[in-house]
């Protein structure tokens, strides 16, 4: 897979600055179109080799385009706050709004290529994350984010001569940093591991592009036509006069033979006395606040959804279960029509941000199963 990018691809100078002009202007407007639409993000991925020129093509593109519309954000050592909630908490917070573009460095798969490459994981377990990672990427895509996933490369051989021709320049030296060494010692498991990730997790909905990164020409026009080509593409279908919203990809609703359902078989004829009724909720509320209280539960948090019809009694059944709390151990969300902000992001968004970190307890008042029912 990496062959095409070690050939030693280069762009003479005059060609380069020939098209940069051009380029420039229709990536300006390309990102003022995403802007007044406002429609969809753009989500870039940014991984590869040390020293490939990852972080000076970023640079490049926002010195072309309008930085207030791009944010780069890079995920290294998680903090306290990212590693007590779910892995994937850390980027939804971060997910660019409609019409803006977000840079991710240190995303989803250099973790998993990192663990993998120093035996934290093994074969199988590297699968699996890759596999949570195209979930995640086939749900912002159905929500109608463009992602854009760059592998800067550079041959083995050229990445040895570039740490060499810095280390002894008393000027440049210093842009060699401790993971350009460390990658040196572990290339051929960076690369061998980092092709598998990629076969695995392209796909026509968010598909790799490798970029051999030894020409900084190169790599800069390729890099910016292959974003322009994506935006224009897309743009252009949303323009389109009665063009049908991308829907995202779903199972059918099973439908029993019987025409039962689980609705239809309560029987809300039940009832408790008075005194059943308080004997019970209290030896409820005590186990309840037991259960919380329990350290086993300091490892993973706690979610609780209430759905239902209007005055079905979700806001007393609510008052009960946190009456036998401590304030300090719960939040209660209350899900309403969505915000501005909230509309400007991946649907799960407003929802993933309030998710609870280990250790606490989190009640929804009403959730994403009765906002799907009136949103979509």
């Amino acid at each position: 897979m990496f062959e095409s990018a070690e050939i030693g691809h280069s762009i003479d100078k005059e060609t380069y600055d020939a098209a940069v002009p051009e380029l420039r202007e229709a990536l300006l407007q390309a990102q003022y179109r995403l802007k007044a639409q406002a429609r969809f993000p753009v989500l870039i991925l940014i991984n590869g080799i040390e020293g490939a020129g990852k972080g000076e093509t970023i640079k490049l593109l926002n010195e072309w385009m309008d930085p207030r519309l791009i944010r780069v954000d890079s995920f290294d050592v998680p903090s306290d706050e990212e590693l007590a909630h779910p892995p994937a908490w850390r980027f939804w917070r971060r997910l660019p709004p409609k019409g803006h573009t977000g840079i991710f460095f240190g995303n989803w798969y250099s973790k998993m290529l990192e663990d993998r490459v120093h035996g934290r994981i093994d074969g199988a377990e590297l699968k699996l994350a890759t596999a949570r990672a195209q979930r995640l990427e086939r749900m912002l895509c159905d929500e109608g984010a463009l992602i854009f996933k760059f592998w800067f490369h550079l041959s083995k051989e050229r990445m040895n001569a570039r740490l060499d021709s810095l280390k002894n320049d008393p000027l440049h030296s210093w842009r060699i940093s401790p993971l350009d060494w460390q990658q040196s010692k572990t290339y051929d498991k960076f690369v061998r591991h980092g092709e598998k990730i990629l076969r695995l997790s392209s796909r026509d909905f968010a598909p790799w592009y490798v970029i051999e990164g030894a020409d900084e020409r190169y790599r800069s026009l390729t890099v910016g036509r292959i974003l322009l080509e994506g935006l224009q593409a897309v743009l252009a279908a949303a323009e389109q006069p009665g063009q049908a919203a991308s829907q995202p990809h779903s199972a059918p609703l099973q439908i029993d033979l019987d025409h039962l359902s689980l609705l239809d078989s309560l029987d809300l004829s039940q009832k408790l006395t008075k005194d059943d009724y308080q004997q019970q909720l209290a030896e409820e509320q005590a186990r309840l606040s037991q259960l919380l209280r329990d350290r086993r539960l300091r490892k993973r948090g706690v979610l609780a959804l209430f759905e239902g019809h209007d005055a079905a009694g979700k806001g007393s059944a609510i008052r009960r279960v946190t009456g036998a709390l401590d304030p300090r151990m719960y939040r209660t969300i209350q899900i309403a029509a969505p915000s501005e902000e909230e509309r400007a992001q991946p649907w799960l968004w407003r929802f993933w941000r309030n998710v609870p970190e280990r250790g606490k307890f989190t009640i929804f008042d009403r959730s994403w199963y009765g906002r799907v029912l009136v949103e979509r």
